[in-house]
């Protein structure tokens, strides 16, 4: 709290013999319960008591002071005065001073009316500068009463110069008006709907001066300055304040300021309240349709913005429309009569709340349609236009409102037929046609078939059908014979073909036609691809023998039909001959090579594959039992089961595989012998015993895909060494032993000579 006194400078008493009710004098001896005073919390320092009676700068006398020096610039020192709640008319009076030796100004001295429980808001009157080196007087008329509160803060700010004083004393709360400020009437609230502008209009009574500012000030502190001023009378004048387009964010507290010099007025705030005009959250109900009207529900329970809700109204228009109409409503539902049949409308709702601009955005729109009438009948004069093997062109009359009754319908042409020999099934489709077609064609027909078509006409209120007229398409060329009706039996050098009549003849069949070409071979001998040739047969001729054709090779077979419009699809497929077995070049029995009583030579020639390369050669030892009936060359069995010489004796078999040789190991011919005691490809090739006769065999073995063929010819015969032999071998057999007699000879006449050496060393010793 501050202190209390009294005051003794010019200027300090009421006017006209009043007394203050309270007030601060600051004397040493004034009344402490008359003044109510507190230095500020949010300041940076205070005001500073003085008795000042001989300094040079300051005035006589006590009050409070500012020295503008002590401080740093902008520095602030607040004052609040004791809060203050009138019955009636009041002028709060002070004093104050402001001077600087040079000149300079000591800074801003500024005064609040600060409203209790709200904000600070702006200064309502403030002086900067020096004014001399004496005391001046204000008076701030509030026009604020009981049950309101309202404190008056004062606020000092140091300039840049930091010369100077600012002093402040006799703050005193007459009980009569003010003779420097006028009075505000009580401003009223202002209610404005949202978008339109807010006019406050201030009434003051009191002497105005010259220069006066009338000011709007908000309870944030923003300024609005006056848009008109009008003297009413010498001392009756009204002051205008709008804000224009005002919204949600404009609303707030306000009030109106005058400022002089001499002091400022100020009236009591009032509010601005902004309504938001109404509008439907949820779009209006749609109760019923017709073809000519629609029923709904405005649906107005819940709506955005402000009531009260004076004045409801139905808008609509066609979707595709220019034009809109606007009908009072006074029930919550409404019909609209008079639309067009299967149009669109759009269909809001307006609310209106008191005042202008009071009518709020239109709701959500309801998007509705009215209904069709049932078509008069379904078109006519069905015919065709063209008729064709595969499709159909049809026409008939053109469609007009009358007959459609509805801009929205559908016009379809539906057409069936049997499919399948014995029209056991049926293939149907409706096709729609496009809006004001009178033509059109099926496609994808069968040749041969009477096709059933009508037409049918139809909107959302129902359907009219067409008489069902029957049209035959043109026959065609066949359809495809199915691949999975050809059968074949494949052989070696020929194939037997056969299949069925195509599921769909579209027509007499008079000619098949049947063409094959080699694509494939594994006989290199082959020439791949090959020529193609074509065979033609009858009607009735469902098969046919391919001959002359090479082994192991795959044929390309396409099989197709024909009537009087031409060839059908073709049906192909891929058929593979039979390999054949291998063939020898070997004549006669050939002579082997030589001969021994445990070994035979003989030459191996390259076999010939058919169909199918040689894979491997096999030579095999049959004993020669004289009771066994003899093969003869080419034409004996051959030996598919390869066996040892081991599993043959284990067996008691009179044959063996001497020997197995791939067919890379005999490109030409080459001498091999039987019997030399070696291994080949796992099988062992004996010495021959020389008592028992032996045929040799060669064997070529061919396998592709599984398919394995064998031949094999006998190329040799050893006979017993008890036998007599041919003369060649004969003679040959005389050779060898006269040889083996000369080294017998010859080594028993070594021996008698060293048996002779021995005995005359003896005698000798």
């Amino acid at each position: 709290m501050g202190f209390c006194g009294g005051s003794s400078h010019s200027g300090s008493s009421g006017a006209g013999g009043s007394v203050s009710t309270a007030g601060c004098t600051f004397e040493e001896d004034s009344e402490p319960n008359q003044c109510e005073y507190s230095q500020g919390e949010d300041d940076d320092f205070d005001w500073e008591l003085i008795r000042s009676y001989l300094m040079p700068d300051l005035p006589h006398g006590s009050y409070l002071m500012v020295n503008s020096s002590q401080h740093t610039p902008g520095q602030k020192a607040h004052l609040l005065f004791q809060a203050l709640s009138e019955n009636d008319t009041h002028c709060l009076q002070f004093s104050y001073f402001m001077f600087s030796r040079d000149g300079h100004s000591p800074g801003t001295l500024s005064a609040y009316v600060w409203v209790t429980g709200g904000l600070v808001g702006s200064a309502v009157w403030n002086a900067s500068g020096s004014h001399g080196r004496q005391w001046h007087q204000a008076e701030l008329a509030v026009s604020l009463f009981w049950p309101s509160e309202y404190q008056v803060l004062f606020e000092a700010v140091v300039s840049s110069e930091r010369r100077g004083y600012l002093g402040l004393d006799d703050i005193l709360l007459l009980n009569y008006p003010c003779s420097k400020a006028p009075h505000f009437s009580r401003l009223g609230d202002v209610e404005v709907n949202a978008g339109q502008n807010a006019t406050f209009q201030c009434v003051a009574a009191g002497k105005a001066a010259e220069a006066e500012r009338f000011l709007m000030q908000r309870q944030n502190g923003e300024v609005v300055p006056a848009a008109s001023v009008k003297h009413i009378s010498h001392r009756r004048f009204l002051a205008t304040f709008q804000l224009d387009t005002v919204s949600k964010a404009e609303q707030d507290l306000y009030r109106c300021v005058t400022q002089s010099a001499r002091g400022a007025g100020v009236s009591n705030f009032a509010e601005l309240i902004v309504k938001e005009p109404p509008t439907p959250i949820a779009p209006p109900q749609l109760l019923r349709a017709g073809s000519t009207y629609l029923i709904i529900q405005l649906n107005t329970n819940s709506i955005i913005g402000d009531g009260p809700i004076v004045r409801k109204e139905i808008e609509y228009r066609m979707t595709s429309g220019p034009w809109s109409e606007v009908h009072a409503v006074n029930m919550q539902t409404y019909k609209l009569w008079h639309l067009d049949p299967d149009t669109e409308y759009e269909i809001s709702v307006l609310l209106t709340r008191p005042g202008d601009g009071g009518t709020g955005k239109p709701g959500p729109p309801l998007i509705s349609r009215t209904k069709c009438a049932e078509p008069m009948r379904a078109p006519k004069g069905l015919a065709f236009s063209e008729i064709q093997s595969r499709q159909l062109t049809l026409q008939w009359e053109p469609l007009g409102y009358n007959l459609t009754r509805c801009h929205t319908y559908t016009m379809s042409l539906c057409y069936r037929y049997f499919v399948g020999s014995g029209h056991n099934q049926t293939f149907q489709e409706c096709v729609k046609m496009e809006r004001n077609a009178n033509r059109y064609t099926i496609k994808n027909l069968l040749p041969y078939k009477n096709i059933h078509v009508k037409l049918i006409l139809s909107n959302p209120e129902g359907r009219k059908e067409g008489k069902e007229v029957i049209f035959q398409t043109d026959e065609d060329v066949p359809g495809g014979i199915a691949s999975e009706s050809l059968t074949f039996t494949p052989l070696e050098d020929m194939i037997f073909l056969k299949w069925e009549e195509p599921v769909e003849p579209n027509g007499l069949i008079t000619q098949y036609e049947i063409s094959y070409q080699s694509i494939e071979s594994s006989d290199p001998a082959v020439n791949v691809p090959g020529p193609r040739r074509t065979v033609s047969k009858l009607r009735n001729e469902t098969y046919h023998v391919f001959s002359n054709l090479h082994p192991g090779t795959t044929y390309l077979f396409s099989v197709r039909a024909r009537t009087g419009k031409g060839f059908g699809q073709t049906a192909l497929t891929e058929i593979t001959t039979n390999i054949s077995a291998p063939t020898f070049d070997y004549g006669d029995m050939p002579s082997p090579l030589s001969e021994s009583e445990s070994t035979i030579t003989v030459l191996l020639r390259p076999a010939q594959g058919r169909g199918a390369p040689i894979s491997t050669y096999q030579v095999i030892v049959e004993e020669d039992r004289p009771k066994k009936l003899k093969r003869e060359l080419g034409g004996q069995e051959c030996f598919p089961v390869p066996l040892t010489f081991d599993d043959a004796m284990s067996r008691g078999s009179v044959h063996y595989f001497g020997a197995e040789l791939p067919a890379s190991s005999l490109t030409e011919a080459k001498p091999f012998t039987v019997g030399d005691n070696q291994t080949y490809s796992g099988y062992w090739n004996p010495p021959l015993e020389p008592k028992k006769a032996y045929l040799i065999y060669f064997q070529a073995m061919s396998n592709h895909k599984g398919e394995t063929r064998l031949n094999c010819v006998r190329i040799a015969r050893k006979a017993a060494c008890k036998e007599s032999k041919r003369p060649l071998e004969v003679s040959q057999h005389s050779e060898e032993m006269g040889l083996i007699l000369g080294i017998c000879a010859g080594g028993l006449i070594i021996l008698i000579i060293l048996l002779g050496a021995i005995i005359v060393a003896i005698r000798k010793g």
